[in-house]
């Protein structure tokens, strides 16, 4: 019998995935996770509850309770809350919904690329804006794009990924206004909020075309969860739970995500932690022979002066240490990422790295 390949659809055979490379090293500092695990009576909880779930019945569909935990976080109704396996998932149950073939997504670069990714796969065009040659978002070129491109949906990242840099209040407004003139949807995405001095929550209303993403990976040490969340108005909610699969958020993630919102204090600790480790971090960093932007986030992105990234990025990894090279995505040609570690993992960093540029 001859095997026969189906074709993939054309836009999706010309695509590269979203990969981060896995590779083994003692210092791991590349993809933005928390250095830090969860309490212990955070995993006690988690296997406690495990226990208790009727694994022969399908999960609450709604996840009504952890939504209830998560409005009670916010300060909002549960109506405006949506959870889904990662903020990624938020992202594409928001294209499914408001985005597709013949609507266009915004983004503006350098940026987060599963923003354009999952458009893309969801069949959108992706109108890619540019931003200032400080990396700053540049409203005239904002307003540019969306006065003529109409998009449905336009992503602001704040604080920025791979920049680390923190969008103000009078920005999102501004932007948000742009948006809503048009008809569209503002998504600010906070996969790095809880770092930031500032968050666009307190934007959020029931007349404003306007959501807030977040993900318990980062500061809640939850990586391997997979769980995020979006705050919006409940009309925008009411949508998305008609686009979702059914039960696709399982009866155990639930459990863990309320078991964290009973250690918040932990995780603002946490943060508070890593803020601090941020700042020693970018000091040393301006000694070396680095141009640095400034983060809100827990990382910084950094571009040797000395050395080309790819070359400073191999060294990195044969002296066990692993950074993200970025240096191939749009305006950051030889830029590096790390993300914050603990004092021994950036020590063990800074080591490396003055040994290589020094």
């Amino acid at each position: 019998m001859t095997v026969r390949r189906v074709e993939a659809r054309e836009d999706i055979a010309i695509m590269s995935g979203y990969h981060s490379p896995q590779v083994d090293v003692e210092v791991r500092l590349n993809t933005n996770e928390s250095p830090l695990a969860p309490p212990a009576g955070f995993v006690d909880a988690v296997a406690s509850a495990a226990r208790d779930i009727q694994w022969h019945r399908y999960p609450d569909r709604l996840a009504s309770e952890l939504r209830t935990r998560l409005a009670d976080l916010h300060g909002v109704e549960p109506s405006q809350v949506f959870v889904a396996n990662g903020s990624n998932e938020v992202l594409q149950t928001l294209t499914l919904a408001y985005g597709g073939p013949g609507r266009s997504v915004a983004v503006f670069e350098p940026t987060y690329a599963m923003h354009s990714q999952i458009a893309r796969v969801a069949g959108s065009e992706v109108i890619q804006g540019a931003r200032g040659e400080d990396l700053s978002l540049d409203l005239g070129e904002v307003g540019s794009v969306v006065s003529t491109a109409r998009p449905s949906i336009t992503y602001l990242c704040s604080p920025n990924n791979p920049t680390g840099m923190v969008e103000t209040p009078e920005t999102v407004k501004t932007v948000l206004e742009m948006v809503a003139d048009i008809g569209g949807l503002l998504v600010v995405d906070e996969a790095y909020g809880q770092f930031a001095p500032w968050s666009a929550l307190e934007l959020i209303s029931e007349d404003t075309p306007l959501v807030v993403t977040r993900t318990f990976s980062k500061t809640w040490s939850m990586a391997a969860a997979r769980l995020g969340y979006l705050i919006g108005p409940s009309w925008l909610v009411a949508e998305l739970d008609k686009v979702v699969l059914p039960y696709h958020l399982d009866s155990l993630k639930q459990a863990a995500g309320l078991a964290a919102l009973d250690f918040v204090g932990d995780m603002e600790n946490r943060v508070s932690i890593l803020n601090e480790e941020r700042g020693r971090l970018d000091v040393a960093l301006h000694e070396l022979p680095c141009e640095l932007w400034p983060s809100s986030a827990n990382f910084i992105l950094f571009r040797p002066l000395n050395k080309d990234a790819d070359t400073v990025w191999k060294e990195l990894v044969e002296r066990s240490v692993l950074v993200r090279n970025c240096s191939g995505w749009p305006g950051l040609e030889g830029c590096l990422r790390v993300t914050i570690g603990t004092t021994q993992e950036d020590d063990r960093f800074l080591a490396a790295l003055r040994e290589i540029l020094v």
